[in-house]
């Protein structure tokens, strides 16, 4: 038979908000992408990992990119049972609050004297916070166990997506492993707000009095819109 060869099959991309699976399209169809696959399916014949399959993108399901007003940049998914669920610092309705979330109330009600009542952050990422980690996945128990394998690579590109193609945004950078992402974002294009990490050994050092809540919400007013509902 005599013709041109067939195309490429499309890239597979996961069921997620068309603006992300628009601009993320081929970091899905990457090969190093492939290998975090095969990867997290070898895991999963001898571990479990965290959170569930269903769950690993809900960052991107929860806020579409053209939606997104604010970004919160977290480091791994919790690794205890129960826990993550796909959103950084974020754990379902339930399940006991973690410290440095613990601390994220502490400061929110420091600030703006609201006080969160459970650990779910969903109804932040409705108004538009993307409650992104910089890796998707773990492994039960084990802290940092799928760091290094893909996850980074494709969370960068979508904080570049961002930086690039949209503008005004606020990044909260806590800690030095999300502050390493501002080298990501333009700040001629964005407001990068910066303090230590929430977690109990070094939240005393310059997070509780960040004003980061109340500081946002100003810049998005400014900007004519509604500022975030910090509670939960």
């Amino acid at each position: 038979m005599n013709g041109s060869p067939l195309p490429p099959d499309p890239p597979q991309v996961p069921d997620i908000d068309p603006g992300w699976s628009e601009r993320l399209r081929m970091e899905f169809s990457a090969p190093y992408f492939s290998d975090l696959k095969r990867f997290l399916v070898q895991e999963r014949e001898t571990h479990t990992v965290y959170p569930r399959g269903g769950d690993i993108l809900q960052a991107f399901q929860l806020t579409p990119f053209e939606a997104v007003r604010v970004v919160i940049l977290g480091q791994d998914p919790y690794h205890g049972p129960g826990q993550a669920h796909g959103l950084s610092f974020s754990v379902p309705h339930g399940i006991a609050t973690p410290p440095s979330l613990q601390n994220i109330f502490k400061e929110i009600q420091r600030d703006i004297g609201t006080k969160p009542s459970g650990g779910d952050l969903s109804s932040w990422a409705a108004q538009g916070v993307l409650l992104l980690n910089a890796t998707l996945t773990v492994r039960a128990g084990e802290a940092a166990s799928h760091q290094g394998q893909g996850w980074e690579r494709f969370t960068d590109a979508a904080i570049k997506a961002l930086s690039s193609d949209r503008s005004g945004l606020i990044f909260m950078l806590w800690g030095r492993h999300a502050q390493a992402k501002e080298a990501l974002i333009d700040g001629e294009r964005h407001y990068v707000l910066k303090a230590p990490h929430p977690s109990p050994l070094s939240a005393h050092r310059g997070f509780i009095g960040c004003g980061h809540f109340s500081a946002a919400n100003e810049i998005l007013m400014a900007q004519g819109g509604a500022p975030i509902t910090w509670s939960t």
